[in-house]
């Protein structure tokens, strides 16, 4: 079951795959061999960059790589590699994959999700589209429970409970949100260590925790700024991502289709 969602997620991610190649950028011209920027995109892929950001003397060097590139593959092809079994072996493998990539892309186009059904699905599961509670908190971080309590002893007799707060925020936390008086910003309760978001939404907005909290990193004492409550999302705020959940999972059924029903006809034997 592990390994048939691998294949599965594997087949969905060609949903990305293009044919731009194809009516793409011509950058340079070898022979009768063009270069295009699709080349140079694929080329500069694992470097998380494209042809259109590089500078242009960048943008000539990598040019100068793929020119060169073209040559010795010319050259090749006109050797008796191109007779040999591997590479026919190869170049059959690679002619399928195509293939599957081009019948992919094909397949995804013709996945069509209506806007009744968009909305039926949101309308049963509108309990999944939900922003959660949020928080705005400023804590102070101290290495002991003793000196955590000594700071809580102080506030408690502040006039302005959140100006001694930051006071003492800069001055006493070890945290690196002590520079900014404590301030952690909005939150969902999943973004902070358990014991924290537990006692920060016990908390009413403008008090403090009555006792330290106690974690890994040491001793909390937090301070409630804001609090967003749980609120439901509007259905145009999510069409898109439902629509986009919908045709991915009509394009994963039609593949257990036609998976099954190929295995039904292919003879499978698995060597151990």
């Amino acid at each position: 079951m592990f390994g048939q969602k691998i294949i599965l997620s594997s087949l969905v991610a060609i949903q990305l795959f293009s044919v731009s190649a194809f009516a793409d950028k011509v950058l340079a011209t070898v022979g009768s061999e063009k270069i295009t920027k699709e080349d140079v995109d694929v080329l500069l892929k694992g470097q998380n960059t494209t042809y259109d950001k590089l500078k242009d003397s960048d943008k000539q060097t990598v040019l100068n790589q793929l020119i060169d590139r073209k040559i010795l593959s010319m050259a090749a092809y006109r050797t008796d590699i191109v007779n040999s079994k591997i590479y026919k072996e190869t170049l059959q493998k690679v002619k399928q994959d195509l293939a599957l990539q081009l019948w992919m892309s094909n397949m995804v186009k013709d996945v069509t999700v209506s806007e009744v059904n968009i909305k039926s699905y949101y309308d049963v599961n509108k309990e999944k589209f939900k922003k959660p509670l949020e928080l705005k908190a400023s804590h102070i971080l101290v290495k002991t429970e003793k000196e955590a309590k000594d700071i809580i002893a102080t506030l408690k007799k502040a006039k302005d409970l959140k100006a001694e707060f930051t006071k003492m925020a800069k001055a006493k936390s070890t945290d690196g949100a002590a520079a900014n008086g404590g301030d952690l910003g909005w939150f969902t309760l999943d973004k902070m260590i358990p014991e924290f978001s537990m006692a920060a939404s016990a908390l009413k907005v403008g008090t403090i925790t009555t006792g330290p909290v106690a974690t890994k990193y040491g001793y909390h004492i937090i301070y409630l700024d804001g609090k967003k409550e749980p609120t439901s999302l509007a259905f145009n705020d999510v069409k898109n991502d439902i629509k986009q959940f919908l045709s991915s999972e009509g394009f994963k059924k039609r593949v257990e289709g036609i998976i099954k029903t190929e295995k039904a006809k292919i003879k499978i034997s698995i060597n151990k």
